[in-house]
């Protein structure tokens, strides 16, 4: 049996990355994208597009507003497979809101998806830059099985794979064990981790599942330290008391934006008994991604189940080598909320005031 009860430590390091970013946005998906542009060591290389939260075009134009809000109309916006591999799509307008983006409403980006399909345009990156290129998956593992069934060689071209996703003896927020991008595609899932067993630790995929991922938890003063650090004149005030549905007036679009997202999702935890909070398990990743974050992570070997209906989606780790199978993922075992959200006000503060 091998030995992964000791962490392994990862610590901030803000060197320039390049990164090709995997999402179904989605509310936290969206908070995702928008740290990313207001990182200045991060060479955002190209958006792709996975159905999950809302379909494929629904997040396609989701990420080219969002893009043109951030004034990136330079990164190419794709769009993939349109439906998991083996079961049909299920999207949560309850969760994110008819469009993805709760409350918040965006001008129609000027542009309009790439011609090409999202797993060619990965794949002709990924062999241009060898070795050179950060995965950020926020999805469905989707896209990126099909990119792994279409280049075996993906794991050795990419710098490193970050996944948000699964839940590890840790209660699901889909399925009583299940996580929802891994429910959402679960073969997909199972595809991703087979193609990564048995390779070097430091070229195994970092997972950011539940268990960490919700201690990452937004609240209201987050939002008004956001506006504040913004320049906004105006405090945002966020607050439980409001009615449901109520915009936001800040001066600036980005804080608009943001704060319209989150009243949906602050509202929609409330609704099922977890208080008015969010949990952006997307920031997280992407602050893992971006090498801005403080973390953990234990190897494991990775079950998915993809047969049992009752447990369709289940993630299992094998921390101690039980099943006699080589690791196939690093899993974020400690994270830092306060660091999190002081860098995520922060930075999103800096960028609203850039582009504002």
């Amino acid at each position: 049996m091998h030995d992964a009860a000791r962490p392994v430590p990862h610590e901030p390091r803000r060197d320039p990355v390049a990164v090709l970013m995997d999402c179904d946005t989605g509310i936290d998906d969206a908070l995702a994208l928008l740290y990313l542009c207001s990182q200045p060591h991060v060479d955002l290389m190209a958006v792709t597009s996975t159905p999950g939260n809302v379909d494929a075009d629904q997040v396609a134009a989701n990420n080219l507003a969002l893009l043109q809000l951030c004034g990136r109309g330079d990164v190419p916006v794709a769009i993939g497979a349109r439906a998991p591999l083996e079961i049909p799509l299920v999207t949560t307008p309850e969760t994110h809101g008819p469009q993805g983006i709760g409350y918040a409403h965006l001008p129609r980006a000027r542009r309009t998806p790439e011609a090409g399909d999202a797993v060619d345009l990965w794949i002709e990156q990924a062999r241009a830059r060898p070795g050179e290129l950060t995965a950020l998956i926020t999805a469905p593992l989707t896209n990126f099985a099909l990119a792994l069934r279409a280049e075996p060689r993906l794991p050795e071209l990419l710098a490193g794979v970050v996944i948000m996703g699964g839940a590890y003896y840790y209660q699901g927020n889909t399925t009583p064990t299940a996580e929802w991008n891994t429910h959402v595609d679960p073969h997909a899932a199972a595809e991703v981790f087979a193609a990564f067993a048995g390779r070097p630790e430091d070229r195994l995929p970092v997972v950011c599942a539940l268990e960490t991922t919700e201690r990452i938890e937004m609240h209201p003063e987050h939002l008004a330290a956001l506006a504040e650090a913004a320049g906004c004149a105006e405090p945002e005030l966020v607050l439980p008391e409001q009615a449901e549905g109520t915009r936001s007036g800040a001066s600036n679009q980005l804080v608009r934006t943001v704060s319209d997202m989150l009243r949906f999702y602050f509202e929609f935890h409330r609704h099922y008994d977890q208080g008015y909070v969010a949990h952006v398990h997307d920031y997280f990743a992407a602050s893992v991604a971006a090498g801005t974050a403080r973390y953990s992570t234990r190897s494991a070997a990775v079950h998915v189940e993809t047969a049992a209906p009752r447990l369709l989606g289940t993630t299992v780790a094998d921390y101690r080598g039980l099943w006699g199978e080589p690791a196939s993922a690093q899993i974020v075992s400690d994270n830092r909320p306060a660091e999190a959200f002081d860098e995520l006000v922060r930075s999103l503060g800096a960028l609203a005031r850039r582009v504002g």
